[in-house]
């Protein structure tokens, strides 16, 4: 079942790299109280994800700021090593978003938003969507039809529901 607007987000353990290794990172905390973006897209270092989606985020962060959200995070069924890296080549981290791994893929199946594409060696990866959630609720939700695509899921869209 995939999430909707009004459902609470699941749960979930996500891994970041800290300065002593890989972190866990309890969603529940990062959602409980808060004003948060969170976007999931199929890969670090892939076309669209590199090209559009992050970036999308980085050029409207100011802006999500001055509405009042607390933090964007940005998701992929990636390890903590790759989403560090992918954060400062694409001056993700610099911008002030938050890069955080679902290695296992557990919160991406949890929310309904995991596909296999073996064409292209992806196997549990995420569609992708960006939503904004209210203390863990979901309030607006875009979730592209095309993993290749960038539409109703960048940055300018989700400012623009908001």
């Amino acid at each position: 079942m995939t999430i909707a607007v009004g459902d609470r987000l699941p749960d979930a353990e996500l891994l970041r790299m800290g300065e002593n290794g890989a972190e866990r990172v309890p969603l529940a905390d990062r959602l409980r109280g808060r004003r948060v973006v969170l976007f999931g897209l199929p890969g670090a270092y892939t076309g669209t994800c590199t090209s559009a989606h992050v970036p999308s985020f980085i050029r409207t962060r100011p802006q999500f700021a001055a509405k009042g959200i607390d933090e964007i995070i940005c998701v992929a069924v990636n390890d903590p090593f790759v989403m560090k890296a992918w954060g400062e080549a694409t001056g993700a981290t610099k911008a002030g978003l938050t890069m955080l791994a679902d290695a296992d893929g557990s919160f991406t199946k949890a929310i309904g938003m995991d596909f296999t594409n073996p064409a292209v060696g992806f196997f549990g990866r995420s569609k992708r969507y960006a939503l904004y959630a209210e203390d863990g609720v979901v309030k607006v939700l875009h979730a592209e039809e095309n993993p290749g695509v960038c539409e109703t899921s960048g940055g300018e869209a989700m400012l623009a529901a908001i």
